[in-house]
């Protein structure tokens, strides 16, 4: 189905004089590929709420122009005649669920269009072997990763059968090898026909089935190519307009990273386990080595344990309430879902709230520090998913813990805002502070981190310096 967005300008406001999109012009074709790229705030996400029919049916706003579905014009359908053409998968995958159990889920979205049990359960078993959902069926909602939701929200969506898909950072949480799975239900999804429109900032495991990458700028869509356009010119070029990179055989050292020596000291964790109610530990770790004053990545699949043994670490989960009580004075946790921790009413505020004492000045300098200072009276609710994720980076900033535990920073992120949180990150270790970053972001361990740990299946299986072992962090999360 074919999707025609005619002169369109669009502003939250009650006037277009701050209008996000400018006078917009984008034809997609029938069975087309397309990414939407550019910086966070630039426009994409609401590109997709248009195409989706959240604008103007949900969202308010002030609008001009022609969103097309086919011959249909969004203004004159309702959601409901939208959502039986258009599939969406938002970037908080939390955002679209209503069940509390991953089965109910999967089979919502057709129950919901009033589909015969016999073909709902058809389809979900379907979506099932697409996705590689066997192990994931019978499980709480709420026990799942990041990106285990994730899969989740796009098998449930894919089980309606809509003509069209649209995806906002559909990886922005999932491992490599999810990535990997989510670029071939893509493919599929293309080879059956079906139009998908994907807002990202990773763009590598896309170069082989979009047909056009549109780049937004300004509210107006300011360049197309096909991947190998812009993979030919090159890593500088798309860096230069804040994107990703195009193929991950090609990351290198950025000039900006810092290589420590060795630590002097490390924080030492020897036989941690933990478990949900007494069942089968999560994590079940002989020796944990945090060395101190650096930034560690911790990498591993989707449902390795990471999450868990950040929270362990911040107190947040375990018992020794003593222990506990002061892992919480040392440990600051910024969590995947940075939607969980936002609690005031201005930027401003956010990052003040745990601070003490209180600094105006040194929360702006942090704010500016990580490109937010403009938007210090703004409700942290009211921001992008990247700005939110900036935020609460500031408070764990803010919060004086001699420890940072970072969830997926930089999901959400565009290459320059993810140079931004790097160089924070930096200045943080310099200051003395010991930072463990989970993260499936090669370019962001390349650029910041010193030092690795793996884990899988809740045990730690690698722990090294990153020095000397690039190209051992590049070859494991390809095959991650």
């Amino acid at each position: 189905m074919n999707i025609s967005l005619k002169n369109i300008s669009f502003s939250y406001s009650d006037s277009l004089d701050d209008a996000i999109l400018k006078n917009l012009n984008l034809e997609i074709r029938s069975g087309e590929c397309v990414v939407l790229a550019g910086e966070s705030g630039c426009g994409k996400t609401t590109i997709s709420k248009l195409i989706n029919g959240l604008i103007p049916h949900y969202h308010s706003g002030t609008m001009d122009g022609d969103v097309l579905l086919g011959d249909k014009n969004t203004a004159d359908m309702t959601l409901a005649e939208i959502s039986r053409v258009v599939g969406s998968v938002f970037q908080n995958p939390r955002s679209q669920f209503f069940n509390i159990d991953t089965d109910c889920e999967l089979a919502f979205g057709c129950e919901n269009l009033g589909m015969d049990p016999e073909e709902i359960k058809q389809r979900v078993e379907s979506v099932v072997q697409e996705f590689h959902l066997e192990h994931l069926l019978g499980r709480s909602i709420f026990n799942l990763s990041g990106g285990e939701k994730q899969k989740i929200a796009c098998a449930s969506v894919s089980a309606t059968g809509p003509e069209i898909f649209v995806l906002d950072e559909p990886s922005a949480n999932l491992d490599l090898k999810t990535i990997a799975d989510l670029k071939e239900i893509v493919s599929r999804w293309k080879k059956a026909g079906k139009t998908v429109v994907i807002v990202e900032h990773r763009l590598y495991y896309l170069r082989d089935v979009a047909d056009r990458i549109c780049y937004v700028k300004d509210g107006q869509i300011a360049h197309e190519w096909t991947p190998a356009e812009l993979e030919a010119k090159g890593a500088a070029y798309a860096s230069s307009l804040g994107l990703r990179c195009m193929n991950l055989e090609q990351l290198g050292l950025e000039s900006g990273r810092i290589v420590a020596s060795e630590a002097k000291q490390s924080i030492i964790f020897n036989n941690l386990t933990f478990s949900y109610h007494r069942k089968h530990p999560i994590l079940d770790i002989d020796r944990l080595e945090l060395p101190c004053g650096q930034i560690t990545a911790l990498i591993g699949h989707n449902g390795a344990g990471k999450s868990t043994l950040a929270q362990v670490l911040c107190g947040l989960q375990g018992s020794w309430r003593q222990k506990r009580a002061a892992r919480k004075r040392g440990a600051y946790l910024i969590m995947q879902d940075v939607n969980h921790q936002l609690f005031t009413e201005s930027v401003l505020d956010e990052v003040l709230l745990g601070m003490k004492p209180q600094n105006e000045n040194l929360a702006l300098k942090i704010l500016e520090g990580l490109n937010l200072k403009q938007y210090a009276d703004n409700h942290p609710m009211a921001l992008s998913g990247g700005q939110k994720q900036r935020v609460a980076i500031g408070s764990g900033i803010s919060s004086g813990c001699d420890v940072v535990v970072f969830d997926e920073p930089t999901s959400g992120l565009d290459y320059r805002q993810m140079l931004a949180v790097s160089a924070t990150l930096k200045k943080l270790a310099a200051s003395g502070k010991t930072l463990l970053v989970i993260t499936h972001d090669p370019e962001f361990i390349l650029n910041s981190c010193q030092s690795v740990i793996r884990m899988e299946h809740g045990k730690v299986v690698e722990q090294y310096p990153l020095s000397g072992n690039e190209s051992q962090l590049i070859k494991t999360m390809t095959e991650l």
